[in-house]
């Protein structure tokens, strides 16, 4: 077919190139100089911390010798701030670690915190919200926005040991440890032949994404991954451990599905399981003389949520289409990634499941498809691949509706983006727009949660965000303000087209961004209230950096 001209080897060759370049250029010299610089010396950091910062770690020290990691283990200290993934994170230096081991000794290092900032910081917090916090929890450290699993000078609560992955006798929840990356949720559960909702990166943590709402592979059948969370068990403020469920804590149980870090430290979770064997699924590699056709394929196959006169709908096993737009500094070039996921493999003799087939993707040219059936693990191992660690990290988000004109103004914000990149000459970057469906009714499916889209609207929305990475810190404010102009850019079209949403999805919100006005006031009036109830001094609100706040 015309569509498969390029041979296979040479595709082959072509995309192994650009893995090749890809990973040299995020282990390059200039990148890891430039890194090295922004941290200070042991001896510099040391003398940065306040007198309240060393006797916190003091107090957390004498409570929990064992679990506490001080700037002076040097090895051990440094390899715990280099686990984020945004190279940015990494900058940000702790006075200590914090690694409980179980719920019993993290609640005793809250009950520190929680003095620590009743002694020092509520009065300053009431006063000036912005100031550096007391600590901050970190679960896989994905995030782009530094600060928001890391803190300057304060305790960083790391979770990485609560890493069980412990299925019921009966085979239909699993309790997930919130240190857990999705990676080990699902090489667990293939040997039983399940799975759960969860994340489609494997590097993502179980933690921040559940607490954010999470998008699956598995939405269109089951909902949003917070959804899909039958029980939770909390640490409080006041360092209480308790479980929230539909009969236990039931307010807390709601406002956790999408609520964020607002309300307490989460341990574990435990999500409904399901019988899963292998999926079809991977990336169509295409030029970009087919970006007229992709953004009409990505249109045509999100408006089948929307009946036609045979009553044929979206089909609840196809995940996707994200249609990816890259322009990569260093080569020059831009290219198109499309990756189609189907939880069920196609028919026998099939390539190809047939709503994918039946799909205008299944006619674009291309140089190279990875899309063949393979494990859950597999498939969500190459979502990870394609943006490894080490590099600096931006995300910015915002959705819209079904609208072809509105589709094309996004992308032509991402063009306006890459001139502006050229313009200021910014070195080894690479910048990403990403096209998803986000349906309504994924939100309504499972447990009752507090994202507001069940209730907004009935059409198809798309999420539409982007992925940067580049290597110098000198560029760092040149790339943010470059990509809040894209988003702007693109609201401002949609708000005089009518074409525009609220909803900002939470775990691609860039910092400046306000995700929770989009959950509708009735929602951010329950969460404050559900807050005020479990923390009534704000110790998540005010004294635990990161994510994203209420304001109460």
């Amino acid at each position: 077919m015309a569509l498969n001209l390029v041979p296979t080897s040479v595709g082959v060759l072509i995309f192994t190139s650009l893995v090749l370049l890809y990973r040299l250029r995020a282990r390059s010299s200039q990148k890891q100089r430039d890194a090295e610089s922004k941290k200070p010396s042991q001896r510099d950091l040391e003398a940065s911390f306040t007198e309240e910062a060393r006797r916190m770690r003091k107090r957390l020290i004498e409570a929990l010798p064992e679990s506490v990691i001080s700037p002076e283990n040097a090895a051990s200290f440094k390899e715990s701030i280099n686990a984020y993934w945004d190279q940015k994170a990494c900058e940000v230096a702790p006075a200590c670690v914090v690694r409980p081991c179980n719920a019993q000794e993290l609640s005793l290092a809250v009950k520190i915190l929680k003095k620590e900032y009743d002694e020092q910081k509520r009065a300053t917090y009431s006063a000036n919200p912005n100031k550096d916090g007391v600590f901050a929890v970190r679960s896989g450290g994905h995030s782009p926005v530094a600060g928001a699993s890391s803190v300057k000078g304060g305790a960083l609560i790391d979770l990485s040991l609560f890493d069980q992955v412990m299925l019921s006798v009966d085979k239909k929840s699993v309790v997930i440890g919130a240190g857990c990356k999705w990676m080990h949720v699902y090489k667990a559960l293939e040997k039983q032949g399940l799975a759960v909702a969860g994340g489609r990166n494997s590097a993502v943590g179980v933690g921040g994404l559940t607490l954010g709402g999470g998008l699956s592979f598995f939405s269109p059948r089951f909902g949003m991954v917070c959804s899909n969370i039958v029980e939770y068990e909390v640490v409080l403020a006041n360092g209480s451990v308790v479980t929230a469920s539909e009969t236990s804590n039931a307010d807390l149980w709601r406002a956790l599905k999408g609520g964020a870090n607002n309300f307490g430290i989460v341990t574990s979770f435990t999500a409904k399981a399901f019988r899963s064997a292998d999926i079809w699924s991977g990336f169509l590699y295409i030029p970009p003389f087919e970006t007229p056709r992709v953004l009409s394929s990505f249109h045509e196959f999100v408006n089948r949520v929307i009946a036609d006169d045979d009553g044929k709908v979206y089909d609840e096993y196809a995940a996707g289409p994200i249609a990816c737009f890259t322009y990569l500094q260093q080569l020059g070039i831009q290219a198109i990634a499309v990756a189609l996921t189907h939880t069920k493999t196609p028919e026998p003799g099939k390539k190809w499941p047939a709503c994918w087939q039946s799909s205008s993707f299944s006619k674009l040219w291309r140089f190279w498809s990875t899309c063949s059936v393979k494990s859950l693990t597999a498939a969500t191992d190459e979502m990870s691949v394609l943006n490894p660690p080490g590099r600096r990290q931006e995300f910015a988000t915002t959705t819209i509706k079904n609208d072809r004109g509105t589709i094309d103004a996004a992308h032509q914000a991402y063009r306006d983006a890459v001139a502006k990149i050229r313009e200021h000459n910014i070195r080894e970057m690479s910048w990403t727009l990403v096209l998803q469906p986000l349906l309504p009714d994924w939100a309504r499916k499972g447990d009752p949660n507090v994202l507001g889209l069940d209730i907004c609207t009935d059409e198809p929305l798309i999420n539409v965000s982007f992925t940067v990475n580049w290597a110098l810190s000198k560029d760092d404010g040149m790339v943010q303000d470059i990509t809040r102009a894209a988003i702007e850019q693109i609201d401002a079209f949609a708000a005089e087209h009518g074409t525009g949403h609220r909803y900002r999805y939470i775990n691609y919100c860039a910092r400046w961004q306000d995700p929770f006005t989009g959950y509708g006031a009735d929602n951010v009036e329950f969460m404050r209230e559900v807050g005020q109830r479990y923390d009534p001094e704000g110790l998540f609100e005010k004294g635990c950096v990161g994510g994203f706040k209420l304001g109460r």
